[in-house]
C-alpha cells in the first residue's frame, strides 16, 4: 500500500511539475505593452504571424488623423506605412530612399517603408490624441488600459503563460 501511494504522490509531482515548466515555456508572439522602461508587463496584443496592426492618433499640431503601420520581424517593429494629411511640422514632405509616396484626395500615404525598430516609447495622449491599435479589423482605445499622460513602451515579446496572467490582453 505504501509503495502504491508513493507511486501516486511521485506521478503528482511529476505532473505539477512538468505543468509550471510548461507555463514558463514562451509560446504567443504579442504586441508587448510595458511600464516605461521597466518590463513591467501592462497589457498585450496577441498576434497572429504576418499580420499587420496600426497606431492610430490624432496629430497634436495639425489635428488630423496618422495612422502608423507595423509588422513584427524578427523580434523587432517593422514600420511599412504612414498615412497623413499634413506634410507640416513633425510629418515627413517626401518618401525615403526605396519608399512610395501617393498623395490621393489630399491623404499622404508612404508605403515600402523598411524601418525596424527594438521598441517604441509613446506617451499616451492627454487630450486629443486618442492613441488606439487597430489589429484584424478592430480598433482598441489605448487610454482604455493606460493613464492618459503615462509613459509606455511597445515592442515584440513571446510570452509564457505566467507573462499573459501578469498583463491584460488588449482583445480579449
Amino acid at each position: 500500500m505504501k509503495k502504491y501511494r508513493l507511486i501516486i504522490m511521485l506521478s503528482f509531482l511529476v505532473t505539477i511539475l512538468t505543468l509550471l515548466f510548461l507555463s514558463l515555456i514562451p509560446s504567443q508572439k504579442a504586441v508587448v505593452f510595458t511600464k516605461e522602461d521597466s518590463g513591467e508587463i501592462v497589457a498585450y496584443l496577441p498576434l497572429q504571424e504576418k499580420q499587420s496592426f496600426e497606431i492610430i492618433y490624432t496629430h497634436s499640431i495639425h489635428k488630423t488623423k496618422v495612422i502608423e503601420t507595423y509588422v513584427c520581424k524578427q523580434q523587432k517593429l517593422k514600420q511599412i506605412a504612414l498615412t497623413y494629411h499634413d506634410p507640416a511640422v513633425g510629418m515627413p514632405a517626401n518618401a525615403g530612399p526605396g519608399e512610395k509616396l501617393v498623395i490621393k484626395d489630399g491623404i499622404y500615404t508612404i508605403s515600402n517603408m523598411k524601418r525596424t525598430f527594438p521598441f517604441i516609447d509613446m506617451r499616451i495622449g492627454r487630450v486629443r490624441a486618442n492613441h488606439r491599435i487597430g489589429y484584424v479589423g478592430k480598433v482598441y482605445q489605448l487610454k482604455r488600459f493606460f493613464r492618459p499622460g503615462s509613459w509606455v513602451r511597445m515592442s515584440v515579446q513571446s510570452l509564457n503563460k505566467v507573462q499573459q496572467l501578469k498583463g491584460v490582453k488588449i482583445n480579449g
